[in-house]
């Protein structure tokens, strides 16, 4: 997902000495080889600090991912300027990680409940293997403890609810519907989904089988509700004749375009 980590960048402070997997290869094969092994070992570097994250929570520290690693701090700060570079490759892995879950299963071709279910299993399966990731991510911890000015979940979000706003667009058209609500309704659902997953990882007075199937239910009443209202009944367990899909390519705008 070059895109995702192009939009990270664009927003961090991270230095341009570090090489990125989007990069074009220069023509040097030695230079590029090289460019390529530091790429490569920063990737084992984030992977690192995802299980000390883990192991250690939010308040980790450069020390902990050298030794999870197997490094010592000078190795590691070869490859990250600081601890706030560090926290950004952070923020566009638990990204990439997300977003190469949740986009194949808005696009599942399954009837309404079990697409809607896949989505929402897809973002609470992500946070329920890096809750201290979310953690980080999602309650200023990045903003506080080093100084990043992006703002990866905010970021995620808005992308997440222009996705869906173009998916619910379209199917609205589809059945001769008022598409104005399309945007709203993309919010809603998407602030609704993260305040519950916040409040369950707190919780946890549910399994996750449970939250994931009580939000199903409560999206597709309101779907169905309005749906009705227009004199339109759709069954949830048979797929729609047109599958409407979203798909997001790399723009500077972060364009996000429905088919």
């Amino acid at each position: 997902m070059t895109w995702v980590i192009e939009r990270v960048k664009r927003n961090s402070k991270q230095s341009s000495k570090h090489p990125t997997a989007g990069e074009a290869d220069t023509g040097d094969a030695r230079r590029d080889r090289w460019r390529k092994h530091r790429i490569a070992r920063r990737a084992e570097f984030v992977e690192a600090a995802l299980r000390a994250l883990d192991t250690h929570g939010p308040d980790l520290g450069m020390e902990d991912v050298a030794a999870e690693a197997g490094v010592t701090k000078p190795v590691l700060y070869r490859h990250f300027d600081d601890k706030a570079d560090l926290y950004v490759a952070l923020g566009q892995r638990g990204t990439e990680i997300l977003f190469q879950r949740l986009i194949p299963a808005i696009n599942s071709e399954l009837a309404p409940v079990p697409r809607i279910r896949m989505a929402l299993d897809s973002f609470f399966s992500v946070i329920e293997e890096h809750p201290n990731l979310y953690r980080l991510l999602a309650r200023g911890g990045l903003q506080e403890k080093v100084l990043v000015k992006s703002d990866v979940v905010a970021e995620d979000k808005e992308l997440i609810a222009t996705a869906l706003t173009a998916l619910l667009g379209d199917y609205m058209r589809m059945f001769n519907m008022d598409s104005g609500a399309a945007e709203p309704w993309a919010h809603g659902i998407v602030g609704m989904v993260q305040s519950t997953g916040e409040w369950w990882l707190d919780r946890r007075s549910m399994g996750r089988d449970s939250v994931v199937e009580y939000l199903t239910q409560i999206i597709w009443a309101a779907i169905d509700g309005l749906s009705r209202q227009q004199g339109i009944v759709i069954d949830p367990n048979l797929p729609l004749e047109e599958n409407k899909v979203v798909q997001m390519r790399k723009t500077e705008e972060k364009q996000v375009e429905g088919q």
